[in-house]
């Protein structure tokens, strides 16, 4: 295992990967002993990319896994090559532009699921800030579902400033927010949209609020108080989605 290698665990991160770049897959371990359909056509489908797959146990397996449910089967690759820098992005922005911004999200899960969500909806890219936030940690990529092999997560080092070049730019940020008076079904998405979203304890920042061009919330109409950060990128995402479908 190379130093600068990382660690994919289960069939849904190992099969995107191998489905999207299988010369990064350095090796391969699965316990063998399984026969399902599962495992047989993963099997199948390394043998066809000429990767050899090493039988392992469970405790080889765990090991490797470090902790992150591995269903059997763990490999080790190059990392995502799916960073950009933010002037890439702003090269890249467009008529049908949809980005992410997220605000303090630590938990790399919860970054992972953003992914996966962001893929999805034809998200361009998910912009975190580089300190204080999760980054494309084994287990953000084991919760990516392969997500993290799409999407460009761009790491910017001021977000409020980002969201101000991203307004300059033409493109509506709105930030999502319990207490705004508007729902996220008020605004017009079908043109270049950024949503914004922190984490579920903390929500936005002061000044990532203020920088916004607006605010929204997502109506609760039982008696939990907020969503998980990924769920909430999602129900933000798809009223995009079906804006745009719509039109």
């Amino acid at each position: 295992m190379s130093a600068k290698d990382i660690v994919i665990t289960g069939f849904h991160a190992v099969g995107a990967r191998l489905k999207s770049n299988p010369a990064s897959i350095h090796a391969v371990y699965a316990d063998l002993s399984r026969k399902d359909h599962r495992m047989t056509k993963m099997l199948a489908s390394l043998e066809e990319a000429g990767i050899r797959v090493m039988n392992a146990d469970k405790n080889r397996l765990e090991g490797l896994a470090k902790g992150i449910p591995h269903q059997g089967i763990v490999a080790l690759a190059t990392p995502p090559e799916t960073k950009m820098s933010f002037d890439d992005l702003m090269d890249k922005l467009n008529a049908t532009t949809l980005l992410l911004l997220l605000d303090g999200v630590t938990d790399p899960r919860n970054l992972g699921a953003c992914l996966r969500v962001a893929d999805a909806a034809g998200v361009q890219a998910v912009i975190v800030p580089k300190d204080r936030s999760a980054t494309l940690t084994e287990a953000a990529i084991k919760a990516s579902a392969g997500a993290s092999d799409s999407v460009p997560l761009v790491l910017v080092t001021n977000l409020a400033a980002t969201i101000v070049e991203l307004k300059d730019a033409g493109i509506a940020v709105v930030g999502a927010a319990g207490e705004a008076e508007k729902t996220i079904y008020e605004f017009v998405q079908t043109e270049p949209f950024a949503w914004v979203l922190g984490a579920e304890d903390k929500g936005l920042r002061q000044l990532t609020r203020k920088r916004c061009s607006d605010l929204a919330r997502i109506p609760m109409l039982g008696s939990v108080e907020s969503l998980n950060v990924s769920v909430a990128a999602g129900i933000c995402l798809y009223e995009t989605v079906r804006q745009r479908l719509n039109r």
